[in-house]
Order: C-alpha cells, then structure tokens, then sequence
C-alpha cells in the first residue's frame, strides 16, 4: 500500500503501525522534507506526533535503513542518505 507524506497511523489497518509509518517517512524523505545528509526528526519526536512506542518507530526507521535511504549515526541521529551513493551502489549511475 502506498502512504502519503501526509498520512496519519491507522490503529485498525491490517498493515502493523511500524509499516504504515515506513511508508509515511519514505515519502516525506520522496517530497524532500528532509534533505540528504540531514537529520530526521528524532525518535521521541516521531513517538509524539504519530502516537506510537519508540521500539516500532525504530523498527519503522530499521526497515528504511535496510533500503539504503537512511542511516544512523549512533549518539548523533537518523540521517536521510545520500541519493547519489544510493543510485550508484544500486547500478542507477
């Protein structure tokens, strides 16, 4: 199921919240919400605005590190990834 930038968790969905709020994050990071190389809004942040626990934002933000398009710099943030690096180590260059 595709998710808008836009789009809010629904709790009787059959999709698992920590899959809808991958969805979300991957198409604000489409929209350009957060540039390459930036932070994301932190975890406690994303728990707030989504009403969700910190393990299944974690878990949404793993499923998008798992597909190259963010990284996670331990004690710093969640960054988006560079597109580029991303296109390149995929053969899209």
């Amino acid at each position: 199921m595709e998710y808008g930038p836009d789009d809010e968790i629904e709790r009787d969905a059959p999709e698992p919240p920590f899959h809808q709020l991958a969805g979300i994050l991957r198409a604000r990071i489409a929209r350009g919400d957060w540039k390459p190389r930036r932070p994301i809004s932190s975890e406690t942040r994303l728990c707030d605005e989504f009403g969700l626990s910190r393990p299944t934002v974690r878990r949404a933000i793993a499923v998008l590190v798992a597909e190259g398009l963010l990284f996670v710099v331990p004690q710093r943030g969640t960054y988006v990834a560079d597109r580029s690096a991303r296109d390149e180590s995929q053969g899209g260059g």
